[in-house]
């Protein structure tokens, strides 16, 4: 069963057996909160763009994305897609799901008992490409981060910046990071982007475009043709944020 919705910044499809949908919903609607507390709390939390210090009493989803966003050197709400998406996968696995995803955004979740297409949107110049996703042990992140796509803020030029990783959330801070790195098309500067996002511990691979030109690096799905459906497209405007 497939479900879209939207609430505030949040623009999340649901992949799953119809068992687990409201378990995601529910989820998801409890990380917003737990998130929205936080920034009450303390608001530097969702304002600056660099790593924040967590405190030692922060809620698990908070601490996650701070640890996330010291790895990658940027701010913690740029790992907060990720961390929804991961989360709700998490509570659906645990609720019995051996099949489900989570689309928050562009930055997807993923637990897979069998091959999927992910396919990857990154304006008009490449289009039709995407990942063939094996079924693998445990939830991992396929997230992207964007300069030209939708409301994340972004310094650098990148029409996708695309990070795999078994920590979701990590995956999510480090296309951010990704996305910032890559300021031209320049051959030497994509390569230097992607040396340094994969040497990241926890990242499994990346791949970058800017206008025409593509590169990868490191462990990823087989490339392959993948058409995206325009109404499949996971993109909201809004205000633009980190991630």
């Amino acid at each position: 069963m497939r479900k879209h919705f939207e609430v505030g910044e949040t623009a999340v499809t649901i992949l799953a057996e119809e068992a687990h949908i409201g378990v995601a919903e529910t989820s998801i609607f409890r990380s917003r909160e737990i998130i929205q507390r936080f920034i009450r709390h303390d608001p530097l939390f969702q304002a600056t763009l660099e790593p924040y210090p967590c405190p030692d009493d922060a809620p698990e989803l908070i601490a996650r994305m701070c640890r996330a966003s010291a790895l990658a050197g940027v701010g913690p709400m740029a790992a907060v897609a990720g961390a929804i998406a991961e989360r709700a996968v998490l509570d659906m696995r645990a609720a019995g799901a051996t099949q489900a995803i989570v689309d928050n955004g562009g930055d997807l979740a993923l637990l897979l008992d069998r091959e999927i297409e992910v396919g990857l949107y990154a304006g008009e110049r490449i289009q039709g490409i995407g990942f063939a996703c094996p079924p693998r042990e445990g939830v991992f992140g396929i997230c992207t981060s964007s300069a030209t796509i939708g409301p994340s803020i972004s310094f650098g030029a990148s029409d996708a910046a695309t990070v795999i990783a078994a920590d979701v959330t990590l995956a999510d801070a480090c296309a951010t990071r990704l996305g910032n790195l890559l300021t031209s098309d320049e051959e030497e500067i994509m390569r230097s982007a992607l040396d340094d996002v994969c040497s990241i511990p926890g990242v499994e691979g990346a791949l970058a475009v800017v206008g025409d030109r593509l590169a990868m690096k490191g462990r990823l799905p087989r490339l392959t043709r993948t058409e995206v459906p325009a109404g499949r497209i996971a993109r909201i405007e809004l205000p633009r944020r980190p991630g």
